[in-house]
């Protein structure tokens, strides 16, 4: 799953890269984690938009006491099951989630470092996304995963559902079986550039960063 990932760009050049007319001011940091804000891009009256939205579906375990804080579901396994299908099926729920970089922990439990995939050319690119309104957290957004390619495979199993350029609006209007395309197709690795580094994969106490949910 994808924990961490990073927009180390302005909202300008976000919203200029996704043709978005309303570049807004958002308190997403440069590092997103789950449970945190993030920006996301989203059709509004056949128009991109962008929105700053809360990374993680809200989801109360059994048995957890009333006043505790949901745990967020930042990531989507199948858009065939459980409460991703309905959403999936419809494209207004659909968005992109603008990237920088993601990242992966690697090594010993305790001394897990960070290493940092991009998609090589393009200094920003786009995560499938679906998104909706909850009653905790407001508008929620989750990024669909996908079975990793030669280039991760070393480092995690999974790996996010990443769109070329040409892609946008295919994911965003398509159909639910081309949305479902997305997710079984092997994403080319050759198109990946890895870092790996020496940073501490928990750096700090952060929402959710070491405590996330795929479903």
């Amino acid at each position: 799953m994808c924990n961490l990932y990073t927009v180390r760009k302005s909202a300008a050049e976000v919203a200029a890269h996704f043709g978005v007319l309303n570049p807004i001011l958002s308190n997403a940091p440069d590092e997103v984690y789950p449970g945190g804000p993030g920006l996301v891009v989203v059709e509004q009256e056949g128009a991109p938009f962008m929105r700053s939205m809360t990374w993680g579906f809200p989801l109360r375990l059994k048995g957890m006491k009333p006043e505790a804080k949901p745990k967020p579901v930042n990531n989507v396994a199948d858009l065939t099951k459980g409460m991703w299908i309905g959403l999936a099926r419809k494209p207004q729920w659909r968005c992109l989630i603008p990237v920088t970089h993601f990242a992966e922990p690697e090594g010993a439990k305790g001394a897990k470092t960070r290493t940092w995939f991009s998609l090589r050319d393009e200094p920003i690119f786009a995560w499938a996304g679906l998104w909706r309104v909850s009653d905790e957290w407001g508008p929620v957004y989750s990024g669909v995963m996908t079975d990793a390619n030669e280039a991760i495979a070393p480092v995690h199993d999974r790996m996010p559902v990443l769109l070329h350029r040409n892609e946008y609006q295919r994911w965003l209007n398509g159909s639910f079986d081309e949305a479902l395309a997305f997710q079984r197709r092997v994403f080319p690795p050759d198109r990946l550039d890895m870092d790996r580094t020496s940073e501490l994969w928990v750096k700090r106490k952060t929402p959710g960063a070491e405590e996330t949910l795929l479903l």
